[in-house]
């Protein structure tokens, strides 16, 4: 796997980050400097399994939006609960736009409640407009740049609750792992109540939520990596009462026990 803008990049959604380097190559790039409070970044994922198993690879995605183009055809990716899967056989590509969280919710044609969970073409989710972005060209370069092209000829007026949310999410992701819901709700200056209204409106799921799944993430990833031998601290770390519940997080959304996804 590669690196994103000259820094070392991290595994986070990817399940056994190790076993799928082995199958697929990944690219992430960074999005034009006028749409990086939109785009968190471009990926390219890319493999060639000629003569080999199919390989599915597990991914714990992260609470945002993704535009897709892949074998399978085009598509636009609402926030999954749980862990979702993709087949890699043969030879193939696929791109995609990340979105931060929030900042897809004023480009789309659907609540982001009415998004989560769901995968739909590009014309429901953003608008009749969005279906010649399904004929950009075959390139990873021209499909990016065409999604791009898109968001800047249909960009809203700024949004302060956007800008909120996306503010929130950041320092859900880059805070301390102990963080809690309401200690981001206080640094932001926002009641509970409102932080939850905004969540749903823009991001399509609760604050809490997002900080679980980023505190999974931060976990598979340490696991993974072999920095957490000890679970019941790692769990300590993580803002968990206990180490009970943070394994029971942990099976729900990842599939297998901590111990089980260690060895």
């Amino acid at each position: 796997m590669e690196r994103l803008g000259g820094t070392r990049q991290d595994s986070r959604g990817i399940l056994q980050p190790d076993e799928g380097a082995a199958h697929f190559r990944l690219v992430r790039r960074l999005p034009s400097d006028d749409l990086r409070d939109v785009i968190d970044r471009h990926w390219i994922v890319r493999w060639d399994l000629r003569g080999r198993p199919p390989f599915r690879q597990a991914i714990l995605p992260h609470p945002c939006v993704h535009v897709v183009f892949e074998p399978s055809g085009p598509a636009v990716y609402g926030i999954a609960d749980g862990q979702t899967s993709h087949l890699l056989e043969g030879v193939g590509e696929a791109v995609g736009i990340k979105f931060r969280p929030g900042a897809f919710s004023p480009f789309s044609a659907l609540p982001a409640v009415e998004l989560t969970g769901r995968v739909v073409s590009f014309a429901e989710a953003l608008g009749p407009d969005a279906e010649a972005l399904e004929r950009a060209g075959p390139s990873p370069e021209e499909r990016i740049a065409a999604v791009e092209a898109f968001l800047r000829a249909h960009r809203p007026p700024p949004d302060p609750a956007v800008e909120t949310v996306v503010a929130v999410a950041a320092t859900m992701r880059e805070g301390p792992a102990e963080l809690r819901v309401a200690d981001v709700a206080a640094r932001h200056g926002l009641s509970m109540r409102t932080l939850q209204r905004l969540f749903r409106a823009h991001v399509g799921v609760s604050p809490k939520w997002v900080l679980q799944r980023y505190r999974l993430h931060e976990a598979a990833e340490r696991i993974a990596a072999g920095e957490a031998r000890d679970l019941a601290t790692l769990a300590l770390d993580l803002g968990y009462f206990d180490q009970a519940h943070f394994g029971n997080d942990f099976r729900r959304y990842v599939g297998v026990p901590p111990a089980a996804y260690a060895a």
